[in-house]
């Protein structure tokens, strides 16, 4: 089969108006999949941003630099969004327009340009003019009160559920599907209103409906994958490292408990006036053995266990080494471009984008001369 460009979305360009969180992710996810991405940042730099030579968010893209608050700066941002397929930004609710780079203004130049919205609330509603983090977001969702155990307060997860998960991929499935129409015949740009509050409800699809068949109860640590369930988990080693198991399945359950020595006390997994006893038994006996011992046991069967690996961990497990899940680019140990494609292959271009280091560039294979900065910006 032929393999070409540098990704399926080579030839597709998309402007990134600089901010943090999500839309620095999903613009990074279309730069992997071979777009031409051009950052535009500003002046003095995002806030919570981390030194620029190590922010992989950045990676595969282009950066210029443009004070939007400048007389010059919104005209600068409209050329560009003329020239693109995308424009991507993460202000609050009108933010853009006030600036002079909203969806009327961009759309008037480009018509069929496809205008992806970021925020955590969106674009209307009670909160919308809310500051707001991922926590809040999961929290009012529903979502963050099925993560943790039941005697503890919620646990956080990183800001991958909420951020990136719920608000990064869904604005990318958005400004694709948007894209598409776009390109139709008769097709037109339009606005594409990506809320983490919406996404990550959407996560949650399957347990609504669960819950409504009664098969989920509405409360932490009592159900089949939020931890309530005893061969659903993870478990302590006796050197302090932990062990993820999920045999769900009957047959992968036989393995499991047959591989822990237990078959014969807990033959049946829905035993659930056992499970307690069932718990306390699979954690007395991963007391027993290191991380490694145990691991070493369960290889290559399908008992459904793994072993837990911390970040640094995780690039040298010989599954991932050999998928090359991780790379090294920029010197940066970094997960490579996901997922995979067997006639336009995604590949790691290109390290962080330095805040203006592309202005010159982009200038001229954009043929947006004003970019360049002169003595009267």
């Amino acid at each position: 089969m032929a393999r070409t460009g540098h990704g399926p979305l080579a030839g597709i360009r998309v402007v990134e108006l600089a901010g943090i969180g999500p839309g620095p992710f999903a613009a990074m996810l279309l730069a992997d999949l071979g777009a031409d991405v051009v950052r535009v940042d500003r002046p003095g730099g995002a806030g919570l941003g981390i030194d620029p030579a190590y922010d992989i968010t950045n990676r595969n893209k282009r950066s210029v630099l443009v004070d939007l608050k400048a007389e010059v700066g919104a005209g600068r941002v409209l050329d560009l969004a003329e020239r693109a397929d995308i424009l991507i930004e993460g202000y609050r609710p009108g933010v853009a327009e006030r600036l002079g780079v909203g969806p009327d203004a961009c759309l008037a130049r480009n018509p069929k340009l496809v205008y992806g919205r970021m925020t955590g609330w969106g674009q209307d509603g009670p909160l919308a003019q809310r500051a707001g983090h991922d926590v809040a977001y999961l929290a009012l969702t529903g979502t963050l009160s099925m993560i943790g155990k039941p005697d503890e307060p919620p646990v956080v997860p990183a800001n991958l559920v909420g951020d990136y998960a719920g608000g990064s991929l869904y604005l990318v499935v958005g400004v694709l599907a948007a894209l598409q129409h776009a390109r139709t015949p008769g097709g037109a740009g339009q606005v594409v209103d990506a809320a983490i509050v919406d996404g990550a409800a959407h996560l949650a699809s399957m347990i609504h409906g669960m819950l409504a068949a009664g098969s989920w109860q509405d409360r932490r640590g009592a159900n089949l994958l939020d931890g309530g369930c005893p061969f659903y988990g993870t478990y302590a080693t006796s050197d302090g490292g932990h062990m993820a198991v999920g045999p769900l399945e009957g047959q992968f359950y036989a393995e499991f408990i047959g591989l822990l020595g237990l078959a014969d006390a807990f033959p049946d997994r829905w035993e659930l006036a056992r499970w307690d006893e069932l718990r306390a038994a699979v954690t007395e006996r991963f007391a027993t053995r290191t991380r490694a011992e145990w691991t070493e046991t369960f290889e290559g069967t399908d008992a459904c266990v793994a072993p837990v690996l911390s970040l640094r961990e995780a690039p040298h497990h010989p599954h991932l080494a050999a998928r090359s899940t991780f790379v090294e680019h920029s010197g940066i140990t970094q997960p490579a471009p996901a997922p995979r494609f067997s006639a336009t292959p995604v590949s790691l271009r290109s390290g962080p984008a330095r805040p203006g280091a592309d202005t010159d560039a982009v200038a001229a294979d954009w043929d947006v001369p004003g970019l360049r900065p002169t003595s009267h910006d």
